[in-house]
């Protein structure tokens, strides 16, 4: 599994370049997480790490998670999120993560639970099309129309499309890019959408798909330099004009009189 970082979704917003540009990115505040304890494959049969995130009095934690936090001698943590890792000997209990972890990181995998819509029809949650808007069919509009079988068998199969409860449910979007970081502030600016509602928590995470293609800010810095260049050609036809159409010096009294 790979290390990463949770998160509080603020909301969304526009980053402006030079060349005019603007691109939509959601605003992720990420507070370092301290390491609380380092597993060993001697202890449970495999190596991780437990990383705590967030804050929380103390006078909201049950008695078994105060000795927890008491014995660990750290303040108490919102969030505890448990990480398997290759190498156990980079980390230390008592060691902070914070957006240092993407430093040289294009791309992102951002988990979170989407917003949830209640009781939904069919309509709304598969999409159905819903029956005729004609005669004869009666209070049936939005209705998904037949679900089982005759004697044989004789039951509804599992999975079939129903209304029901719709959304809220653990969705992860794969590959988004980073605009930006701001780490004075804990901000991670991440292109486009992120699944849930503002001061929902994300799991930020390395994307774990290999990528090649060219990035938005990779493409905004070569139409920067295109424009440049331009600009700078356009310049200098300008001044050659110029020197073409001054018309020549007439001689002074002087220069006639030698």
């Amino acid at each position: 599994m790979r290390i990463g970082l949770i998160g509080k979704k603020i909301g969304m917003t526009r980053e402006f370049f030079d060349s005019g540009y603007s691109v939509p990115v959601t605003v992720l505040c990420v507070e370092k997480g301290r390491i609380l304890n380092v597993i060993t494959k001697e202890k449970r049969g495999y190596d991780a790490i437990q990383v705590g995130f967030g804050k929380i009095k103390s006078s909201k934690l049950k008695k078994p998670m105060k000795g927890f936090f008491a014995k660990k001698s750290t303040e108490p943590k919102k969030l505890l999120k448990e990480f398997r890792v290759d190498n156990i000997s980079e980390y230390k209990e008592g060691n902070e993560i914070g957006l240092e972890l993407f430093k040289d990181q294009k791309f992102v995998d951002i988990q979170s639970k989407t917003i949830g819509k209640g009781f939904a029809g069919v309509m709304k949650r598969h999409n159905f099309s819903g029956l005729r808007a004609s005669h004869g069919v009666s209070v049936s509009h939005r209705a998904h129309g037949s679900t089982g079988q005759n004697q044989d068998p004789g039951r509804v199969f599992k999975g079939k499309k129903m209304a029901g409860h719709m959304g809220d449910k653990i969705r992860t979007i794969q590959n988004l890019e980073i605009i930006k970081a701001d780490l004075d502030n804990n901000l991670i600016f991440v292109k486009g959408s992120i699944p849930g509602s503002k001061n929902s928590i994300v799991l930020i995470q390395k994307n774990s798909k290999k990528i090649n293609r060219i990035t938005t800010l990779e493409k905004i810095k070569k139409l920067q330099s295109q424009i440049s260049q331009t600009s700078v050609k356009t310049k200098t036809k300008d001044k050659i004009s110029e020197k073409k159409d001054k018309p020549a010096a007439k001689p002074t009294a002087k220069e006639g009189k030698k």
